[in-house]
């Protein structure tokens, strides 16, 4: 049997095809993962340069402007410089939980982001039980600063860690119950459900005009949750030198800073998705439903228009954040677990048990 030479080209042609197929949907798979992990990397540094700029303009000071236009790469330049610097290690540490702490605090954070409807169908993982898999997955942060604290054998370190848990247990039970609030509000605890409920009754659509003891308690708590002054407990430099950050360097040191921005941008999200309708826009529809009636076709315009949304209200809270840091003093550790569990969880408690009623009465 005799086959020509272009049959024998045409076979290799073929499966060639088939191997760049095959790649093709490997990084097709690949793909959605690595653009949020940019866009992520992006928002930090954003974050940490409007820090600084908001800051500086409190206190009345210049703020970053030297590195980059505006001082935009001065995030970048200050993590290069931690990626380049020893990294020191206690003699007398654990050294597993030393290294494994900063990386199980960033991680965990990391993993919640897979459930952010960012726009219309750009969600990288639509779970049933999305708002609740954040909620489990960002408890394993406070464990890794604990691991770090008690890895140290430092005693500044070891507080640090210890209240890091102890405030972390507090708060999460009122945000808890006021997720859960949401939840029924939807009938759901997909984070693109609770989206699409509250986009059917546009900007009175919203749950913060539905839920404002619970969006309230919510906010305190992420604020709380995030260790943001006034919370900042775990990391006072006055009483604790740096906290459980006492003994890290280098790139672990990075780490928690990138941790911290990584909660923060994460709280702020969901603050947007569980209260203000997340990627819809909801205001009074002034050639914004001839806008998008034109577009709508175009899937990708209307998905860039969602994210632009999303952030933008994102930001919003960023800004409250920022603001609050360098407006309120720190409060002491009783006064933080005191407002914790004598005010927010029976506020959040009766926020439940209103919309438990409303919901069976409405039935």
């Amino acid at each position: 049997m005799v086959i020509d030479i272009t049959e024998i080209q045409d076979i290799h042609f073929f499966f060639r095809l088939e191997s760049f197929k095959e790649i093709y949907a490997i990084l097709w798979i690949f793909a959605p993962i690595f653009i949020l992990v940019l866009g992520i990397t992006i928002s930090v540094l954003a974050i940490v340069w409007l820090e600084r700029e908001i800051s500086a303009g409190i206190q009345q000071r210049i703020g970053p402007e030297y590195t980059g236009p505006f001082g935009v790469l001065q995030a970048l330049a200050d993590g290069t410089k931690l990626l380049f610097k020893e990294n020191l290690i206690p003699s007398r540490g654990d050294i597993r939980l030393f290294s494994i702490g900063p990386s199980l605090s960033v991680i965990s954070i990391i993993i919640s982001y897979s459930v952010i409807p960012f726009g219309y169908n750009f969600v990288l993982s639509d779970l049933n039980i999305g708002v609740f898999l954040w909620i489990a997955i960002s408890s394993i942060a406070p464990i890794g600063l604990l691991m770090s604290g008690y890895g140290s054998n430092n005693k500044y370190s070891f507080l640090g860690g210890l209240r890091a848990a102890a405030q972390s247990i507090s708060y999460e039970i009122p945000l808890t119950l006021c997720v859960l609030s949401i939840s029924l509000l939807s009938n759901s605890l997909s984070t693109v459900d609770i989206v699409d409920a509250q986009s059917k009754y546009g900007f009175w659509g919203w749950n913060l005009w539905r839920q404002p003891m619970g969006f309230i308690v919510f906010l305190i708590s992420y604020l709380a949750e995030c260790e943001r002054l006034p919370f900042d407990l775990p990391e006072a430099e006055e009483e604790l030198v740096a906290g459980y950050q006492t003994e890290y360097s280098g790139i672990k040191f990075g780490l928690f800073y990138v941790a911290s921005y990584l909660n923060l941008l994460i709280s702020s999200l969901f603050v947007t998705v569980l209260y203000l309708g997340g990627s819809n826009i909801s205001i009074p529809y002034i050639f914004v439903s001839e806008f998008f009636e034109i577009n709508n076709t175009y899937g990708v315009f209307v998905t860039i228009i969602g994210i632009f949304i999303t952030l933008a209200k994102t930001y919003l809270f960023l800004f409250i954040s920022i603001t609050t840091r360098w407006t309120l003093p720190r409060l002491r550790i009783d006064q933080l677990l005191n407002l914790g569990w004598k005010f927010l969880l029976p506020i959040s408690l009766g926020n439940l048990l209103l919309t438990t009623s409303s919901q069976l009465f409405s039935l």
